[in-house]
Protein backbone atom coordinates (compact mmCIF):
# COMPACT_ATOMS: atom_id res chain seq x y z
CA UNK A 1 0.00 0.00 0.00
CA UNK A 2 1.41 3.54 -1.32
CA UNK A 3 0.98 6.41 1.56
CA UNK A 4 1.81 9.48 -0.04
CA UNK A 5 2.98 12.66 1.88
CA UNK A 6 -0.94 14.06 1.31
CA UNK A 7 -4.04 13.59 0.36
CA UNK A 8 -6.56 16.38 0.22
CA UNK A 9 -10.18 15.55 1.82
CA UNK A 10 -13.36 16.87 2.14
CA UNK A 11 -14.89 18.12 5.34
CA UNK A 12 -18.60 18.53 4.34
CA UNK A 13 -20.51 21.04 1.95
CA UNK A 14 -17.76 21.84 -0.09
CA UNK A 15 -19.53 20.18 -3.83
CA UNK A 16 -23.00 21.87 -2.41
CA UNK A 17 -21.40 25.42 -2.41
CA UNK A 18 -19.89 25.07 -5.47
CA UNK A 19 -23.15 24.20 -6.37
CA UNK A 20 -24.73 27.18 -4.32
CA UNK A 21 -22.31 29.70 -5.91
CA UNK A 22 -22.92 28.46 -9.96
CA UNK A 23 -26.61 28.79 -9.09
CA UNK A 24 -26.30 32.48 -7.47
CA UNK A 25 -24.69 33.27 -11.47
CA UNK A 26 -21.07 34.98 -9.59
CA UNK A 27 -18.19 32.58 -9.63
CA UNK A 28 -15.91 35.55 -10.06
CA UNK A 29 -14.07 37.30 -7.14
CA UNK A 30 -15.41 38.91 -4.49
CA UNK A 31 -19.22 36.72 -3.79
CA UNK A 32 -20.85 35.69 -1.18
CA UNK A 33 -18.61 32.99 -0.26
CA UNK A 34 -15.43 34.78 -0.30
CA UNK A 35 -17.29 38.36 2.22
CA UNK A 36 -17.80 35.27 4.43
CA UNK A 37 -14.15 33.85 4.71
CA UNK A 38 -13.24 37.06 5.21
CA UNK A 39 -15.95 37.44 8.05
CA UNK A 40 -14.54 34.13 9.38
CA UNK A 41 -11.00 35.07 9.24
CA UNK A 42 -11.39 38.32 11.02
CA UNK A 43 -13.95 36.47 13.68
CA UNK A 44 -10.80 33.79 14.09
CA UNK A 45 -7.79 35.95 14.42
CA UNK A 46 -9.16 39.36 15.92
CA UNK A 47 -8.27 41.44 12.64
CA UNK A 48 -9.73 44.61 11.44
CA UNK A 49 -9.54 43.20 8.04
CA UNK A 50 -8.95 40.06 6.07
CA UNK A 51 -9.10 39.55 2.61
CA UNK A 52 -8.79 36.32 0.83
CA UNK A 53 -6.56 35.98 -2.20
CA UNK A 54 -5.71 33.46 -4.60
CA UNK A 55 -2.36 32.44 -3.30
CA UNK A 56 -0.18 32.79 0.17
CA UNK A 57 2.59 34.19 -2.74
CA UNK A 58 -0.36 36.66 -3.59
CA UNK A 59 -0.84 38.34 0.15
CA UNK A 60 2.76 37.98 0.63
CA UNK A 61 3.62 40.20 -2.90
CA UNK A 62 0.50 42.62 -1.41
CA UNK A 63 2.53 43.22 1.92
CA UNK A 64 5.38 43.91 0.54
CA UNK A 65 3.10 46.55 -1.59
CA UNK A 66 1.99 47.89 1.59
CA UNK A 67 5.07 48.64 3.26
CA UNK A 68 6.62 50.57 0.40
CA UNK A 69 9.58 48.85 -0.04
CA UNK A 70 11.99 49.79 -3.26
CA UNK A 71 15.14 49.34 -4.03
CA UNK A 72 17.54 49.93 -1.95
CA UNK A 73 15.23 48.60 1.30
CA UNK A 74 16.31 45.80 3.37
CA UNK A 75 13.99 42.97 5.13
CA UNK A 76 15.12 40.56 7.54
CA UNK A 77 13.95 36.92 7.32
CA UNK A 78 14.92 33.10 7.80
CA UNK A 79 16.75 31.32 4.84
CA UNK A 80 14.69 28.84 5.78
CA UNK A 81 11.32 28.94 4.17
CA UNK A 82 9.84 28.70 0.85
CA UNK A 83 10.52 31.20 -2.16
CA UNK A 84 7.77 33.42 -1.78
CA UNK A 85 8.92 35.12 1.39
CA UNK A 86 11.45 36.28 -0.51
CA UNK A 87 10.19 36.91 -4.02
CA UNK A 88 7.44 39.15 -2.54
CA UNK A 89 10.72 41.26 -1.43
CA UNK A 90 12.67 41.31 -4.25
CA UNK A 91 9.62 41.95 -6.80
CA UNK A 92 9.98 45.40 -5.42
CA UNK A 93 13.43 45.61 -5.98
CA UNK A 94 14.46 45.46 -1.78
CA UNK A 95 16.97 42.88 -0.91
CA UNK A 96 16.17 39.86 1.69
CA UNK A 97 18.88 39.88 4.46
CA UNK A 98 18.90 35.95 5.90
CA UNK A 99 19.69 35.29 9.19
CA UNK A 100 19.89 31.95 10.84
CA UNK A 101 17.19 29.98 12.50
CA UNK A 102 16.47 28.35 16.15
CA UNK A 103 17.57 24.83 16.71
CA UNK A 104 14.79 23.96 18.53
CA UNK A 105 11.77 25.35 16.55
CA UNK A 106 13.84 25.88 13.07
CA UNK A 107 11.83 29.57 13.42
CA UNK A 108 13.68 32.83 12.76
CA UNK A 109 16.53 33.40 15.69
CA UNK A 110 15.28 36.81 17.07
CA UNK A 111 18.38 37.14 19.13
CA UNK A 112 19.77 37.45 15.83
CA UNK A 113 17.75 40.06 14.21
CA UNK A 114 19.11 43.68 15.76
CA UNK A 115 22.89 42.58 14.31
CA UNK A 116 21.25 42.25 10.91
CA UNK A 117 19.78 45.51 11.33
CA UNK A 118 20.95 48.63 9.08
CA UNK A 119 19.78 52.15 8.20
CA UNK A 120 18.56 50.42 5.26
CA UNK A 121 16.17 48.25 7.04
CA UNK A 122 12.30 48.73 6.36
CA UNK A 123 10.86 45.17 7.62
CA UNK A 124 11.17 41.87 9.35
CA UNK A 125 9.19 39.01 7.66
CA UNK A 126 8.77 36.18 10.13
CA UNK A 127 7.88 32.48 9.32
CA UNK A 128 6.09 30.12 11.53
CA UNK A 129 7.35 26.67 10.72
CA UNK A 130 5.24 23.72 11.24
CA UNK A 131 2.67 25.92 12.80
CA UNK A 132 4.86 26.91 15.42
CA UNK A 133 5.12 30.97 16.22
CA UNK A 134 8.35 32.46 16.15
CA UNK A 135 9.32 34.38 19.57
CA UNK A 136 6.71 37.25 18.56
CA UNK A 137 6.77 39.59 21.83
CA UNK A 138 10.78 39.69 21.31
CA UNK A 139 10.34 40.15 17.22
CA UNK A 140 7.56 42.96 17.87
CA UNK A 141 9.88 45.02 20.34
CA UNK A 142 12.55 44.55 18.61
CA UNK A 143 10.73 46.34 15.50
CA UNK A 144 9.14 49.00 17.76
CA UNK A 145 12.56 50.04 19.14
CA UNK A 146 13.71 50.41 15.25
CA UNK A 147 10.78 52.00 13.80
CA UNK A 148 10.34 48.35 11.32
CA UNK A 149 7.29 46.66 10.23
CA UNK A 150 6.66 43.09 10.51
CA UNK A 151 4.57 40.70 8.67
CA UNK A 152 3.77 37.38 9.47
CA UNK A 153 4.34 34.69 6.71
CA UNK A 154 1.77 31.95 8.71
CA UNK A 155 1.31 29.89 6.06
CA UNK A 156 1.32 27.24 7.91
CA UNK A 157 0.41 28.23 11.27
CA UNK A 158 -3.79 28.72 11.22
CA UNK A 159 -5.58 28.18 14.55
CA UNK A 160 -1.86 27.58 15.90
CA UNK A 161 -1.51 30.35 18.90
CA UNK A 162 1.50 32.26 20.55
CA UNK A 163 1.39 33.21 24.20
CA UNK A 164 -2.82 33.19 24.03
CA UNK A 165 -2.63 35.11 20.80
CA UNK A 166 -3.39 33.28 17.20
CA UNK A 167 -0.89 33.16 14.95
CA UNK A 168 -1.43 35.84 11.66
CA UNK A 169 -2.69 38.17 14.28
CA UNK A 170 0.08 39.37 15.63
CA UNK A 171 2.44 41.40 13.10
CA UNK A 172 1.44 44.53 10.98
CA UNK A 173 -0.06 42.20 8.29
CA UNK A 174 0.60 38.79 7.72
CA UNK A 175 -0.07 36.01 4.93
CA UNK A 176 -1.97 32.75 5.36
CA UNK A 177 -2.23 29.58 2.51
CA UNK A 178 -5.26 27.39 2.06
CA UNK A 179 -2.76 25.15 -0.79
CA UNK A 180 -3.47 21.80 -0.57
CA UNK A 181 -0.74 20.72 1.56
CA UNK A 182 -1.87 23.09 4.42
CA UNK A 183 -4.39 22.32 7.51
CA UNK A 184 -7.62 23.87 5.76
CA UNK A 185 -7.69 23.86 1.85
CA UNK A 186 -9.49 25.09 -0.68
CA UNK A 187 -6.97 23.42 -3.29
CA UNK A 188 -4.65 27.03 -4.31
CA UNK A 189 -5.52 29.76 -1.77
CA UNK A 190 -4.51 32.59 0.69
CA UNK A 191 -5.45 35.19 2.64
CA UNK A 192 -3.72 38.93 3.79
CA UNK A 193 -4.43 39.85 6.78
CA UNK A 194 -4.25 43.25 7.86
CA UNK A 195 -3.86 44.11 11.50
CA UNK A 196 -2.98 47.46 11.81
CA UNK A 197 -6.05 49.60 10.51
CA UNK A 198 -3.51 51.87 8.47
CA UNK A 199 -3.19 49.82 5.51
CA UNK A 200 -6.86 48.13 5.42
CA UNK A 201 -8.16 50.65 2.77
CA UNK A 202 -5.25 50.47 0.63
CA UNK A 203 -5.07 46.88 0.64
CA UNK A 204 -8.59 46.59 -0.53
CA UNK A 205 -7.31 48.52 -3.58
CA UNK A 206 -4.30 47.27 -4.00
CA UNK A 207 -6.09 43.68 -4.21
CA UNK A 208 -8.50 45.26 -6.73
CA UNK A 209 -6.23 46.22 -9.83
CA UNK A 210 -5.01 48.97 -7.99
CA UNK A 211 -8.58 50.69 -8.46
CA UNK A 212 -11.29 51.91 -6.13
CA UNK A 213 -14.02 49.33 -7.29
CA UNK A 214 -14.91 48.22 -3.84
CA UNK A 215 -15.50 52.01 -2.52
CA UNK A 216 -17.72 52.26 -5.61
CA UNK A 217 -19.87 49.65 -4.72
CA UNK A 218 -20.31 50.50 -1.21
CA UNK A 219 -21.26 54.35 -2.73
CA UNK A 220 -18.34 55.86 -1.31
CA UNK A 221 -17.50 56.90 -4.41
CA UNK A 222 -19.02 57.87 -8.17
CA UNK A 223 -16.39 56.41 -10.64
CA UNK A 224 -14.81 53.22 -10.63
CA UNK A 225 -11.19 54.51 -11.53
CA UNK A 226 -7.56 53.42 -10.81
CA UNK A 227 -6.30 54.82 -8.34
CA UNK A 228 -2.85 53.45 -7.50
CA UNK A 229 -0.77 50.58 -8.12
CA UNK A 230 -2.01 46.73 -7.71
CA UNK A 231 -3.11 42.88 -9.54
CA UNK A 232 -5.93 41.12 -9.43
CA UNK A 233 -5.02 39.28 -6.12
CA UNK A 234 -8.96 37.61 -5.83
CA UNK A 235 -9.85 34.32 -5.58
CA UNK A 236 -12.89 32.69 -7.30
CA UNK A 237 -15.76 32.61 -5.13
CA UNK A 238 -15.77 28.97 -6.25
CA UNK A 239 -12.59 28.50 -4.23
CA UNK A 240 -13.96 30.70 -1.41
CA UNK A 241 -17.35 28.57 -1.39
CA UNK A 242 -14.86 25.48 -1.14
CA UNK A 243 -12.80 27.18 1.44
CA UNK A 244 -15.89 28.06 3.83
CA UNK A 245 -16.93 24.54 4.18
CA UNK A 246 -13.41 23.63 5.39
CA UNK A 247 -13.39 26.60 7.59
CA UNK A 248 -16.94 25.09 9.21
CA UNK A 249 -15.48 21.84 10.14
CA UNK A 250 -11.78 23.30 11.04
CA UNK A 251 -12.02 22.28 15.38
CA UNK A 252 -12.49 18.74 14.29
CA UNK A 253 -10.14 18.89 11.22
CA UNK A 254 -7.76 20.72 13.58
CA UNK A 255 -8.29 17.89 16.24
CA UNK A 256 -7.94 15.04 14.37
CA UNK A 257 -4.83 16.16 12.81
CA UNK A 258 -3.47 16.70 16.41
CA UNK A 259 -4.26 13.28 17.35
CA UNK A 260 -2.56 11.57 14.04
CA UNK A 261 0.39 14.18 15.27
CA UNK A 262 0.30 12.89 18.86
CA UNK A 263 0.77 9.44 17.29
CA UNK A 264 3.81 10.25 15.67
CA UNK A 265 5.20 12.19 18.68
CA UNK A 266 4.95 9.36 20.79
CA UNK A 267 5.71 6.63 18.64
CA UNK A 268 9.46 7.82 18.26
CA UNK A 269 10.25 8.85 22.40
CA UNK A 270 12.00 5.70 22.07
CA UNK A 271 14.37 6.22 19.42
CA UNK A 272 15.08 9.74 20.33
CA UNK A 273 16.04 8.69 24.14
CA UNK A 274 18.22 6.27 21.62
CA UNK A 275 19.41 9.41 19.99
CA UNK A 276 18.58 8.30 16.73
CA UNK A 277 16.34 10.56 15.85
CA UNK A 278 15.45 14.19 17.51
CA UNK A 279 11.61 15.23 17.53
CA UNK A 280 9.82 18.57 16.97
CA UNK A 281 10.38 20.75 19.80
CA UNK A 282 6.89 22.93 20.84
CA UNK A 283 8.31 25.84 23.86
CA UNK A 284 5.55 26.72 26.52
CA UNK A 285 3.62 29.33 25.19
CA UNK A 286 3.39 27.58 21.89
CA UNK A 287 -0.59 25.94 20.93
CA UNK A 288 0.47 24.52 17.74
CA UNK A 289 -1.71 23.34 14.84
CA UNK A 290 0.08 19.88 14.15
CA UNK A 291 0.87 21.32 10.69
CA UNK A 292 3.70 19.05 9.85
CA UNK A 293 5.55 16.20 11.61
CA UNK A 294 9.02 15.74 11.47
CA UNK A 295 12.28 14.44 12.15
CA UNK A 296 16.04 15.50 11.95
CA UNK A 297 18.28 12.77 11.89
CA UNK A 298 22.10 12.50 13.17
CA UNK A 299 23.53 12.63 9.54
CA UNK A 300 22.56 13.83 6.50
CA UNK A 301 23.59 10.63 4.79
CA UNK A 302 21.11 9.09 7.56
CA UNK A 303 18.60 11.06 6.07
CA UNK A 304 19.00 10.63 2.60
CA UNK A 305 19.04 6.63 3.14
CA UNK A 306 15.64 6.72 5.09
CA UNK A 307 14.25 9.02 2.31
CA UNK A 308 15.23 6.42 -0.42
CA UNK A 309 14.04 2.93 1.72
CA UNK A 310 11.02 4.94 2.95
CA UNK A 311 10.47 5.76 -0.66
CA UNK A 312 11.11 1.61 -2.09
CA UNK A 313 8.36 0.77 0.62
CA UNK A 314 5.72 2.76 -1.05
CA UNK A 315 6.02 5.46 1.50
CA UNK A 316 6.58 9.09 0.72
CA UNK A 317 8.66 11.24 3.32
CA UNK A 318 10.81 14.13 1.93
CA UNK A 319 12.73 16.65 2.62
CA UNK A 320 11.88 20.21 3.35
CA UNK A 321 13.15 23.39 2.08
CA UNK A 322 17.08 24.12 -0.01
CA UNK A 323 18.34 27.10 1.93
CA UNK A 324 17.35 30.67 -0.17
CA UNK A 325 20.55 32.14 0.71
CA UNK A 326 22.40 28.96 -0.95
CA UNK A 327 20.36 29.25 -4.41
CA UNK A 328 21.29 30.57 -7.44
CA UNK A 329 18.69 33.29 -7.17
CA UNK A 330 19.06 33.79 -3.24
CA UNK A 331 23.16 34.28 -4.08
CA UNK A 332 22.00 37.05 -6.76
CA UNK A 333 19.31 38.65 -5.37
CA UNK A 334 19.87 38.54 -1.10
CA UNK A 335 22.78 38.83 1.61
CA UNK A 336 23.34 36.61 4.53
CA UNK A 337 24.06 38.42 7.95
CA UNK A 338 26.06 35.91 10.02
CA UNK A 339 26.38 32.48 10.39
CA UNK A 340 23.49 30.51 8.79
CA UNK A 341 25.19 27.30 10.16
CA UNK A 342 21.52 25.99 12.16
CA UNK A 343 19.57 26.49 8.65
CA UNK A 344 22.68 24.79 6.61
CA UNK A 345 23.20 21.84 9.48
CA UNK A 346 19.20 21.37 10.11
CA UNK A 347 18.05 21.32 6.46
CA UNK A 348 20.46 18.06 5.42
CA UNK A 349 18.91 16.35 8.40
CA UNK A 350 15.69 16.67 8.23
CA UNK A 351 12.39 14.46 6.82
CA UNK A 352 8.87 15.33 6.80
CA UNK A 353 6.37 12.40 7.49
CA UNK A 354 3.36 11.80 5.96
CA UNK A 355 -0.21 13.33 7.65
CA UNK A 356 -3.09 13.97 6.25
CA UNK A 357 -6.69 13.72 7.13
CA UNK A 358 -8.91 10.29 7.31
CA UNK A 359 -5.21 8.10 8.27
CA UNK A 360 -5.68 4.89 10.34
CA UNK A 361 -3.31 2.14 10.16
CA UNK A 362 -0.99 4.53 8.19
CA UNK A 363 0.99 6.13 11.08
CA UNK A 364 1.36 2.60 12.68
CA UNK A 365 3.12 1.37 9.33
CA UNK A 366 5.05 4.97 9.19
CA UNK A 367 6.45 4.38 12.75
CA UNK A 368 7.13 0.71 12.22
CA UNK A 369 8.93 1.23 8.89
CA UNK A 370 11.16 4.23 10.53
CA UNK A 371 12.14 2.01 13.60
CA UNK A 372 13.18 -0.85 11.57
CA UNK A 373 15.46 1.51 9.20
CA UNK A 374 16.73 3.30 11.85
CA UNK A 375 17.22 0.99 14.05
CA UNK A 376 19.09 -0.94 11.43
Amino acid sequence: MRIGFNRPALAGNELEYIREALAKAHTAGDGSFTRRCNVFLENLLGAPKALLTHSCTAALEMAAILFDLGPGDEVIMPSFTFVSTANAVVLRGAVPVFVDIRPDTLNIDEGLIENAITPRTKAIFVVHYAGVGCEMNGIMAIADRHGLLVAEDAAQGLMSRYRGRPLGGIGHLAAISFHETKNIISGEGGALIVNDARFAARAEIIREKGTNRGSFFRGEVDKYTWVDIGSSYLPSDMIAAFLLAQFEHSERLLAERRELWGRYHAGFAELEGRELCRRPIVPAGCDHNAHLYYLVLPLAETRDSLIAALRADGIQAPFHYVPLHSSPAGLRYGRTSGSLKNTENLARRLVRLPLWYGMTAEPDRVLDRVHALLER
